[in-house]
């Protein structure tokens, strides 16, 4: 049984790369992540990848010329509803909506800041089953040289509050509380931060035991290490690169 995500939260991230099946070594590697055959051409190869047994998110072959990227969907209720939305408040929509069967119907947008995210309309597949420990999703980070700019956009598209807990750094907040199945993943948070001189981006945060490690970790495995560990209030965060070159946060868990 899948939870209910709100309005607005981050419920599902996956990773479009030239190579999945040297993918799947390096992130089962790093994350204990184990994969299920992937689907066939019809669905993209689109490749779930589970830890414990419950889905944490999936990989898929990027398009020619791509480049390797992590992208964060966002759960929403009517996708086309959504997709009018981004249009009107500034943004574009870059795929879709499309109907993927029963499981979903997903849309590809960019903000008017031009960082890329998905629209998540949950058919059976309702997203995470796991968040907020080692292995699994934690957090979505946007990254922009614009924080006004985004503040309105996301807040018109999505209805977020929010507050500013540190200098540059705003968390978003949803309008409606997470419905949490017993036992399942509270909705993951949404941050956004200040930054200079870089395109703006959405960061998928996962969760690990020791990042310091995990960087270590990621090197052997033939990634890099983007920003070395650093401590936070909530915990010691770095940012890394896979071997395809797929960026990505880790951070300790939130709960």
């Amino acid at each position: 049984m899948y939870p209910d995500f709100p309005e607005g939260a981050p419920c599902w991230a996956d990773a479009r790369l030239p190579r999945v099946e040297a993918a799947k070594r390096f992130y089962g590697d790093l994350f204990g992540w184990t994969f299920d055959e992937g689907a066939g051409a019809e669905r993209g190869y689109y490749t779930g990848a589970y830890s414990d047994d419950r889905a944490v998110a999936a990989l898929a072959p990027a398009p020619a010329g791509a480049v390797p990227a992590w992208t964060v969907h966002f759960a929403v209720g009517d996708a086309y509803a959504a997709a009018d939305r981004v249009v009107a408040a500034g943004g574009r929509i870059a795929a879709g909506p499309v109907s993927e069967g029963a499981l979903a119907t997903v849309a590809l947008a960019a903000g008017p800041d031009r960082a890329a995210f998905g629209l998540w309309q949950p058919g059976s597949h309702q997203g995470f089953e796991r968040t907020g420990v080692p292995g699994a999703f934690c957090r979505a980070e946007l990254r922009t040289p614009d924080p006004a700019l985004s503040d309105s956009f996301y807040e018109s598209v999505f209805g977020y509050a929010a507050q500013d807990p540190a200098p540059g750094l705003r968390t978003w907040h949803l309008a409606a509380p997470a419905r949490r199945a017993p036992g399942g993943p509270t909705a993951p948070r949404t941050a956004r931060r200040r930054t200079t001189g870089a395109p703006a981006r959405f960061l998928a945060h996962f969760g690990a035991a020791d990042p310091e490690a995990t960087c270590a970790a990621a090197v052997r495995l033939g990634g890099r290490v983007v920003a070395a560990a650093r401590a936070t209030r909530e915990g010691a965060v770095a940012v890394l690169a896979d071997d395809q070159g797929a960026v990505f946060a880790v951070r300790e868990p939130d709960g």
